[in-house]
C-alpha cells in the first residue's frame, strides 16, 4: 500500500507533547517520521578516553498516527485519486494534489 506521509511533506503534530507544531518530514522509518523542529530531547552523552562527555539536542521519531498533513495551518485528511494509471494524493477538503 502506498504511503500517506513522504519526505518533505508539510505536517502538523495532532497529539502527544509537541500537539499544535508544524513541520516538514526529514525521513520517513515504517510507521514513524522524523519531523525538523519537533519532539526535540535532550541527549546526555557519557565521556570516553576519545571524547569528552556532552550534552546534545536531537529531534526523535513520530509515530503516524500522531501527524497529519497541514493545509491553511488547519490538519486535514487524504485520499488516494488514480489518474490515466498514476495514484496521487489529493486533500480531502479542497481536493489539491499532494506532493
Amino acid at each position: 500500500m502506498a504511503s500517506k506521509f513522504k519526505k518533505g511533506d508539510e505536517v502538523i503534530v495532532i497529539a502527544g507533547s509537541s500537539k499544535g507544531k508544524t513541520g516538514r518530514i526529514v525521513s520517513v522509518f515504517g510507521e514513524k517520521v522524523k519531523i525538523e523542529g519537533v519532539n526535540i530531547v535532550t541527549l546526555h552523552k557519557k565521556p570516553t578516553a576519545q571524547n569528552p562527555g556532552q550534552i546534545l539536542k536531537a529531534e526523535r521519531p513520530v509515530h503516524i498516527s500522531n501527524i497529519s498533513h497541514v493545509e491553511n495551518g488547519k490538519p486535514v485528511k487524504i485520499k488516494f485519486i488514480t489518474e490515466s494509471g498514476e495514484k496521487n494524493r489529493v486533500s480531502k477538503k479542497s481536493g489539491k494534489k499532494i506532493g
